[in-house]
């Protein structure tokens, strides 16, 4: 059973991406992959089946379903336009619910996907109940999750060296000061985090630096690591200007807490 639960989160968070607000999402041809689909006509007409599930619920489709246009190489060195599909945490549960039950992985969607969905549901719900202490927490986990998939991202669009492209975002949000500038103005011990020492404002000011140089890299197709140093510093500079014109605080005066998050998990 352990092994089973391993499996689901494994690779259902393997393929999992963070959009610009930070939120949750799957492409409908990694999931089509991973739940053992070879055809793409078959497991389109899982998704329609699915929408129907939504709409019937309910809800709105194109809060789950949102349709995507993506190049795909089919050999020398030529591309096509082939469709695919965002979709939310609730639109992946509709799908293994709608797909073949006799599959394997479609049973482990369907556990992981209705787990998932129920926390996410309810972490949503308390979050303004919250300590600040639980704030952090919760935003660091974002963070976490926000900067697996902006590594990934990042190496595709040509990044390899992932701390120089790091202290690119950080100068432009931090006034110039890269992570171990920011790791000593903290005062904080040998190994520690600088994302484990922040407050759920800064970490939040962090979360909207990385998620929206993800999009940008997707959306500009960056292709090399000059180019996606320069959008993660340009998109640190300006998430920094969205602070100076809502009067805000800088994210260099914002105090250090006195209990780190690694403190927290543990005393938790």
């Amino acid at each position: 059973m352990n092994e089973i639960i391993k499996y689901t989160e494994n690779v259902f968070e393997t393929i999992k991406h963070i959009d610009e607000f930070g939120q949750e999402y799957w492409e409908a041809r990694e999931l089509q992959q991973v739940l053992g689909y070879k055809e793409w006509r078959k497991f389109k007409s899982v998704i329609k089946k699915a929408m129907m599930a939504c709409e019937i619920s309910k809800n709105k489709i194109l809060d789950h379903f949102v349709q995507l246009d993506k190049m795909v190489n089919i050999g020398s060195s030529t591309k096509r336009k082939v469709l695919d599909y965002k979709l939310s945490r609730y639109a992946c549960y509709l799908i293994a619910q709608n797909g073949d039950s006799h599959m394997t992985t479609i049973a482990l969607a369907q556990t992981y996907f209705a787990v998932q969905t129920r926390k996410m549901e309810q972490t949503d719900l308390e979050y303004e109940k919250m300590t600040e202490d639980e704030k952090r927490l919760h935003r660091r986990k974002q963070a976490s999750n926000g900067n697996y998939s902006l590594n990934r991202t990042a190496v595709k669009s040509g990044v390899k060296n992932l701390g120089e492209f790091h202290n690119a975002g950080y100068r432009g949000l931090y006034n110039g000061e890269t992570a171990d500038d920011i790791f000593k103005r903290k005062k904080l011990r040998y190994r520690e985090d600088i994302l484990d020492n922040m407050s759920s404002e800064e970490l939040g000011a962090n979360i909207f630096r990385i998620t929206q140089t993800e999009a940008k890299l997707k959306r500009d197709k960056v292709d090399n690591e000059y180019t996606a140093n320069s959008v993660h510093y340009e998109i640190g500079k300006k998430v920094r200007k969205a602070i100076i014109d809502m009067e805000g605080t800088m994210p260099e005066d914002l105090p250090t807490p006195s209990v780190s998050i690694k403190e927290l998990e543990r005393n938790s």
